[in-house]
Parts: C-alpha cells; sequence; structure tokens
C-alpha cells in the first residue's frame, strides 16, 4: 500500500511541475507559449485555457495533498512493509537491566532534588 501511495505521490507531483511549467507568469498561459497566440485562440480561447490550466493546477495540488495524508496515516498506523507493527521490531531494544534501571531511578531522583 505505501509503495501505491508513494508511486501515484511521484506522478502526481511529475504532473503539477509539468502543469506549472506550461503557465505563463505573465498571465498567457498556453495561447502564447505554444506557437503564438492565433492557434490556441482558435482552438480554445484565451481565457478558457486559462482556466483549464488553472482547474488542473488546483485539481493536482488537492490531490498531492490528500495523498500526502493517506501516506501518513499509513505510515503513522504503525505497520511496517511485512504487515508487523513498528513496536514490535523495536521492543527488544527497550528492555534494560535491573541495575540499569536502578542507576535511571538515582539520576533522576538527583535531577529533580538538585
Amino acid at each position: 500500500m505505501l509503495a501505491l501511495l508513494t508511486v501515484l505521490t511521484a506522478l502526481v507531483c511529475i504532473l503539477l511541475m509539468g502543469v506549472v511549467l506550461i503557465q505563463n507568469p505573465k498571465g498567457g498561459g498556453l495561447d502564447s507559449t505554444f506557437g503564438g497566440s492565433k492557434s490556441a485562440n482558435q482552438m480554445l480561447g484565451a481565457a478558457q485555457t486559462t482556466d483549464v490550466i488553472e482547474k488542473l493546477t488546483w485539481g493536482l495540488a488537492i490531490t498531492l495533498f490528500v495523498l500526502c495524508l493517506l501516506t501518513s496515516l499509513v505510515v503513522g498506523s504503525g505497520s511496517g512493509g511485512d504487515g508487523q507493527p513498528a513496536s514490535k521490531t523495536q521492543e527488544s531494544s527497550l528492555i534494560i537491566s535491573p541495575e540499569d534501571a536502578q542507576q535511571v531511578e538515582q539520576a533522576q531522583t538527583y535531577y529533580y532534588k538538585g
């Protein structure tokens, strides 16, 4: 699931970069970028082309946002790639000896009293 979300996120990012690069920063948009204004104006019209690109940009941005949220939920749920919860793999590193536990208690006591 995580691999699928990662691939979809990368694809949406690439598409979003392409759509943003198509836009003209001066407001001309697609009509002045590809072959002059006559051909694009005859096909779609300058205002309509800008609207389509703007809607596509917003749609891709919202899609990217949703994919990022879904990915964080999948990663945050604790399931790794093998289906085991992440806490199970880290559990062995949390076990300490009784001597170490006593030293930690003494250090905490000294720190809070000191």
